[in-house]
């Protein structure tokens, strides 16, 4: 039997071993934390992701974590940014908790083939496959290893040496998921506004609320992380008392996370003959398009198809690469697109045209294709 091990257990680490096993391979998912856990709040997944999820036997389970939700952008004044150009479909997106989406990801892999507290330190590739060596002094012999492990990877470092994470010079972005308390959230609001801010507020499964604002060429950061998040609200609403304002004021400001975003640039290569990057630890990506995980997701589908029906690990690699370079390539100019548009009217265009190319069924069959071949 084919061996893997994955490094990370994230929501693309686990995915991915879930399509592996699903495949027929023995997989084990090291992580270095103590436990399984979940950095972030809210989480959109599009109908690419779902149908990953329902391939993979667990889509029911993860819509009934969710909210169905539709990505429609409005302008401070509360005018909705139409788009008559596309479809309600482009727009349409489930609205997820990270940290239960993992939870859930964690149980469908088996905790039994979860190894916590074990972090990545070296491989070395040989005929026969691959050595692991972890942090914790053990080793792995694998067939093949998968960096799962985010834009700090690890893996990555090793692999294609001198990539590390970059600095989105600028863009901030504060979120949180609170309940809805005294402030009424009339309905989902995600606005365009003025000094590059972009932001707004979902209401989730539970009846909590997930809000979120960043921002393109931030100004340096003073204040506490409440302070800068009300700063950037109000290029985003034209009343001072506006349900976003009231939603960040009353966040206990321990439960605001903070992040300046990072990528990871375009890397030459994601694979040798044993090993395979997925997700962001291949190419993370500004968060303004809302689809890093979904695409993470893809991989992890694409990966489990290929390595469950080849004799040939590293030709398996190899297509893999071939189908998702390119995509990422694609990926890069519509995300180019969308975060340099002039108005928030062409910002709305630009990002249901990424959505419809991203979620496209001819893309699905694009990629069945390179698989069968």
């Amino acid at each position: 039997m084919t061996r893997a091990v994955v490094i990370g257990a994230g929501i693309v680490g686990l995915t991915t071993g879930i399509a592996l096993r699903r495949a027929g391979i023995d997989v084990v998912v090291c992580e270095q934390a103590p436990e399984i856990r979940a950095a972030g709040a809210g989480l959109g997944l599009w109908a690419n992701a779902l149908a990953v999820f329902d391939e993979l036997g667990i889509g029911e389970q993860v819509r009934a974590i969710g909210k169905p939700s539709e990505m429609y952008f409005h302008n401070p004044a509360g005018n909705l940014l139409d788009t008559p150009e596309f479809d309600v479909e482009d727009h349409r997106y489930l609205l997820v908790h990270r940290a239960k989406l993992n939870d859930l990801l964690a149980d469908a892999v088996g905790h039994e083939n979860i190894r916590l507290g074990t972090g990545f330190g070296e491989y070395e590739e040989h005929a026969g496959g691959v050595t692991v060596r972890l942090t914790d002094g053990s080793s792995e012999e694998a067939d093949v290893l998968v960096g799962a492990d985010g834009a700090y990877s690890a893996v990555r470092a090793q692999l294609v040496p001198g990539t590390p994470a970059e600095e989105h010079r600028g863009h901030q972005v504060w979120r949180a998921v609170v309940p809805a308390g005294d402030v009424t959230v009339p309905g989902n609001r995600l606005i365009l506004g003025t000094n590059g801010c972009r932001g707004g507020y979902v209401r989730t499964h539970d009846g909590s609320v997930y809000w979120l604002v960043n921002q393109f060429k931030s100004p340096p950061l003073t204040g506490t992380r409440r302070d800068q998040a009300l700063e950037r609200a109000r290029h985003l609403e034209d009343d001072e008392d506006g349900v976003l304002t009231r939603l960040i004021t009353a966040t206990p400001e321990e439960v605001i996370l903070h992040n300046q975003i990072m990528l990871v640039p375009p890397l030459p290569h994601w694979v040798s003959a044993r090993v395979a990057l997925v997700g962001d630890a291949a190419h993370a990506m500004s968060p303004h398009i809302t689809a890093g995980a979904t695409l993470g997701i893809e991989d992890a589908a694409l990966l489990g198809r290929l390595l469950g029906s080849a004799v040939d690990v590293p030709g398996a690699l190899q297509t893999y690469q071939a189908d998702r370079i390119p995509r990422y390539t694609r990926v890069a100019e519509l995300s180019a697109a969308v975060e340099h548009s002039p108005t928030p009217q062409e910002f709305a265009h630009h990002y249901a045209a990424f959505s419809h190319w991203m979620t496209a069924p001819a893309q699905d069959s694009v990629q069945q294709e390179q698989v069968r071949a």
